[in-house]
Parts: C-alpha cells; structure tokens; sequence
C-alpha cells in the first residue's frame, strides 16, 4: 500500500520562519505524530550558506545586499551557497527514509527526478551532471539541492528557478561553480509561468517518484493549527 504524504502551499514565507517550521516538523516526525510532509512555497530575497559554503563565494557588498533586501543565513543543509526569492519555488520535503530507502544519495537523484519530469512537461531536457548536484539545462542549473538527513528524517530541500529574477544571483558563486550559470522556466520558454501550475506537477511528480498515494492537502492555518500549535 502507498504511504501517505500531507502538503502545504506555504505561499510567501519569510526564510527563518520556514526553518523554524522545518524543526518543529522534524521532531514531530521523529516521534511519529505527523505523516511525511511536503511544503512547497517562495521566500524572499534571501541568499543561504550551507555548512561546507566557503564564505569567499558570498561576493555581494553590502550596498548590493541592502539595495536588493537580500537576507543572509548561515544553515544546517549541505552544500555550498544558493539564492531564493520570488519566481522561485522552494520545496522542504520532511520524510522519513526508512519508509522509502535508507540511502541519501538515492535520495538526492529522486529529488532531482521530481524536477527533471516537471520539467519535461514544458518540453525541457533538463538533467544531471556527473560532478554536481542538482537539475540542469545544458551548463546552466535550473534547480539546486541541499539537504540535511538526521535519524533518516530529511530537512531542507530544492529551489527550482520559475520566473526568478536571475540577476540576483550575480551577487554569489551559486553552489560554489564559478564555471556555470543559472537559468529558470521563464528563460527557457521566453514567457513567465504560472506559479500554482509549476506546483501542481512537483507534487504529481513527488508522489510519483517517492510512491505516495495522492497528497492530503492542508492550508496553511489548519496545517499551523494540527501540526504545531497543539503541540
């Protein structure tokens, strides 16, 4: 039988509010008081240094931060530097492998197969690379990947560029690649995407990949009030 996954579009949510949410949850799933959990959602202007990021690749002044309202924070996932903000759609699955595999590295190609088939339903080749992590156009990365894995439990996730403002990230050496760039559905297709469309696929593509049976859906108000004010 297919397990069971709750989603929530979280709309516009400030990043540490989003972190803070992704604690309680995690616990929540330790102790087995909540089903896996996906929530998709967008931040604003906010650049993010995992714990291996070598802070050199952070090369925006303060006056570029402070112009463009760019939030910094150093996190607890892997990986290197990456930008998120509007256009952007950011995905936190809270799951527990051992329900799925026990492997992290398996885990990382099932996320980037999430994206891979959303990107094919807008006839976008997008794939691997055999050095990095993440989705790819060609050289240009359309989605990052950095997560965290604690007790199999999974924090963290992908930011899957849609209709973001990709100037942004000329302010840092995305994921530490000085010899890459980025792109985004809007730059591929020439025209901007409708965001709640882009989300619809991620979640068919998730349960597909991961092997859920279609996602009970909460809004934001009863999944805050059931998953953590009572707790």
């Amino acid at each position: 039988m297919n397990k069971i996954l709750t989603y929530c579009d979280l709309g516009t949510i400030d990043y540490k509010d989003a972190w803070d949410l992704q604690k309680n949850l995690f616990n929540s799933r330790y102790k087995k008081e909540i089903n896996d959990t996906l929530l998709l959602l967008e931040h604003p202007h906010t650049y993010t240094l995992g714990k291996t990021a070598d802070r050199n690749n952070l090369i925006a002044e303060d006056k570029f931060l402070n112009q463009n309202k760019i939030s910094v924070y150093d996190i607890d996932r892997g990986g290197d530097i990456t930008y998120h903000g509007p256009g952007q759609i950011v995905g936190y699955p809270i799951i527990n492998l051992t329900g799925w595999k026990k492997d992290t590295h398996k885990y990382l190609r099932a996320i980037e197969e999430v994206i891979i088939k959303t990107c094919a339903e807008y006839n976008i080749a997008a794939g691997r690379n055999q050095e990095y992590t993440g989705v790819w156009v060609g050289d240009k990365k359309i989605a990052a990947i950095g997560i965290k894995v604690s007790r199999w439990i999974t924090m963290h996730g992908f930011a899957f560029n849609v209709n973001t403002d990709l100037s942004l990230f000329d302010g840092i050496i995305p994921c530490g690649i000085k010899e890459k760039s980025v792109t985004s559905l809007q730059n591929e297709l020439g025209r901007a995407i409708e965001i709640n469309e882009v989300k619809t696929f991620i979640l068919e593509k998730f349960t597909e990949v991961f092997d859920y049976s279609p996602a009970e859906k909460k809004d934001l108000d009863e999944f805050l009030i059931s998953e953590i004010i009572d707790q």
